[in-house]
């Protein structure tokens, strides 16, 4: 049988703002009883009192904050150049056999031409390919016969150029989600190289994630 310490615990770690806003003691714990009090009633099936809600809050112990790692500390502020490309479109395609070969004939076409952006990625059921704007053309013309699920434009790209050894430290990532998460920034892609991290997003909030990312070496 679920107590309330235990439906406590599931609602803020499906949460994870609120778990560290906890963590960080800036939360006032009984406006956050009362915010609790229907989903913890609706979980258990009965009225729960605040008090009850308050006491769980309280003895609640919150994973140890990975912001105030030292180690970590010192990967983030030695984040490398940052580099910002617009222009870009993304084009979803469904995983063919003959996927891979037309992606080879785009390769030889931009190969000459250092200033076009390229990134190809390849899931289970389709494949992104997130190119310079100014050769739609000729990939809407070179996969005219795969199957184009989504194509989005307008897009920009930030790239970081991560320290040595990054995959060994825990929470690199998401200390730079969390800050663009609480800009109210949408990713609209994510791809990453054992040294190099991207995020596209739209390009009216470009400005806005650069200014974003840029802050978090300081």
């Amino acid at each position: 049988m679920k107590t309330i310490a235990a439906c406590v615990e599931e609602l803020l770690v499906a949460q994870p703002f609120l778990e560290e806003a906890l963590s960080r003691n800036i939360i006032n714990y009984s406006a956050l009883a009362e915010e609790l009090a229907d989903p913890v009633s609706e979980m258990l099936r009965k009225p729960v009192k605040t008090g009850a809600i308050m006491m769980a809050l309280r003895r609640y112990s919150p994973p140890k904050d990975l912001g105030n790692s030292p180690r970590l500390k010192r990967v983030i502020e030695s984040l490398g150049d940052i580099t910002v490309r617009s222009n870009l479109s993304d084009f979803t395609f469904q995983n063919s056999k003959t996927l891979i070969l037309s992606h080879s004939k785009v390769l030889q076409h931009i190969d000459a031409q250092s200033n076009v952006f390229y990134a190809f990625t390849r899931g289970i059921l389709e494949s992104n390919i997130i190119i310079s704007s100014s050769q739609n053309a000729y990939i809407k013309e070179n996969f005219k016969d795969e199957t184009l699920l989504v194509l989005k434009e307008h897009l920009s790209a930030i790239s970081i150029s991560l320290p040595e050894n990054n995959s060994k430290v825990t929470g690199l990532y998401y200390q730079i989600f969390k800050r663009l998460a609480w800009e109210g920034i949408a990713l609209y892609e994510v791809v990453s190289t054992t040294n190099e991290f991207t995020v596209l997003v739209e390009d009216e909030v470009v400005d806005k994630a650069f200014s974003v990312i840029k802050r978090l070496k300081s």
